[in-house]
C-alpha cells in the first residue's frame, strides 16, 4: 500500500491531493496570512542614531517567517508519512516548502519540485493523478 502525496502550494494556502489505493482524497489549508509586502533596501524606519537597529520591516519579515514555519509544520504534519510527495506552484512557496522538508529529513521523499499555474482543486488532483499514473475512478 502507497501513500504518493501531490500538493499545489503558495503563501495562502495549499491544495493537498493525497492517492492511496487507487482513491484520491483532496484537502485543503488556509495559511489565514496577509500578502507579504517586501520593502526596498532602501527603506529603513530606525533611527538617525541607530542605523543598523532593528526595523519595523525587519519585525514583519520575522513574524512572517515564523507564520510560515507553522503553515509549512502543518502541511508536513498531513504529508509526513507519504512515499513519494510532488510538490508544485506559482511563486516561491514550493521551494521553500521543499527545504523545510528536508530540514526534518523527509529529502528522500521528494519525488519533484515543478513550477505551476493557479489552478482549480480538480485541475490540481488531475494533475497529480497524471503525475502518479493513477486512473480516474
Amino acid at each position: 500500500m502507497q501513500k504518493q502525496v501531490g500538493l499545489w502550494i503558495d503563501h495562502r494556502k495549499a491544495v493537498i491531493v493525497t492517492v492511496e489505493n487507487e482513491i484520491v482524497a483532496t484537502r485543503e489549508i488556509e495559511s489565514n496570512m496577509e500578502k507579504h509586502t517586501r520593502f526596498s533596501s532602501g527603506t529603513h524606519s530606525g533611527t538617525s542614531n541607530n542605523p543598523q537597529g532593528p526595523t519595523s520591516e525587519d519585525s514583519r519579515d520575522r513574524q512572517f517567517g515564523g507564520h510560515l514555519d507553522k503553515y509549512y509544520e502543518k502541511i508536513m504534519s498531513i504529508i509526513h508519512d507519504a512515499d513519494s510527495i510532488w510538490i508544485i506552484g506559482p511563486g516561491e512557496a514550493k521551494t521553500e516548502l521543499e527545504s523545510f522538508l528536508k530540514s526534518h529529513a523527509l529529502s528522500g521523499i521528494i519525488a519533484g519540485v515543478e513550477p505551476a499555474d493557479k489552478l482549480t482543486n480538480n485541475q490540481i488532483a488531475g494533475k497529480v493523478r497524471e503525475y502518479f499514473k493513477i486512473k480516474k475512478s
